[in-house]
């Protein structure tokens, strides 16, 4: 009767622990956030361990019979299509229904974008605050309004084709002149990190096609 979060790998499938292997190999279920996705990572390391799909469309309708089945003594590993479980990806549902069942809950260290990206994007990463995705419509410039004021660095998780509209409402919101730092594509071939104001970074991504998934750590607000 265990849940065991698992971290698979951003990108380089060379980030994966031994210890993530092993517990993939031993438990009775992997539940995935993609099954197709995940097969080719567990084919890669001769896993056969059977998977069962567990994505943000379907956590709240399946989340009873998994933890019947959890609390019947089977053992778990959940993982997502890259990166920590949980980490603005499903998981967090399923952690909070196995502690209020008294399972055992078990996250396993191992890869998550925002890490490397907060530590090479040199900006002070003593205290930071993680944001993730901003809200897409309804509650985003309320957000931006009250991060204006923020003191700690800010880190946000973006796709390619929002990337210029959030630099852009980061820069009407925290002034063109603050620091920034915008990482894509950790870990895989085409890794880049490029740093300045928003308004160079702005112009940076504006005359280059953004493409693969991006972090952007801002400085906080220093006055």
């Amino acid at each position: 009767m265990k849940l065991y979060l698992v971290p698979t790998p951003i990108g380089n499938l060379d980030d994966m622990t031994f210890r993530a292997i092993k517990v993939l190999q031993e438990v009775d279920i992997i539940l995935a956030e993609d099954t197709r996705t995940s097969g080719k990572l567990l084919k890669h390391f001769e896993i056969s361990t059977p998977m069962r799909s567990f994505h943000m469309h379907n956590e709240h309708k399946i989340l009873d019979n998994i933890i019947e089945k959890l609390r019947g003594g089977e053992v778990m590993a959940l993982i997502s299509d890259a990166g920590t479980p949980a980490i603005s990806d499903p998981g967090f549902l399923l952690t909070r229904a196995c502690i209020k069942n008294n399972i055992d809950v078990e996250c396993l260290p191992g890869a998550t974008a925002f890490v490397p990206a907060l530590v090479n994007s040199g900006l002070p990463n003593d205290k930071f605050v993680f944001e993730g995705f901003l809200p897409v419509k309804r509650g985003r410039q309320t957000r931006l309004k009250f991060l204006a004021d923020e003191t700690r660095t800010m880190i946000f998780y973006e796709s390619p084709h929002k990337l210029i509209k959030t630099l852009n409402n980061f820069t009407e919101f925290f002034g063109e002149d603050r620091s920034v730092s915008v990482s894509r594509e950790i870990s895989k071939l085409y890794e880049e990190t490029f740093r300045g104001t928003l308004k160079e970074v702005l112009d940076y991504f504006t005359n280059k096609t953004p493409k693969g998934e991006f972090v952007i750590v801002v400085g906080g607000n220093p006055t």
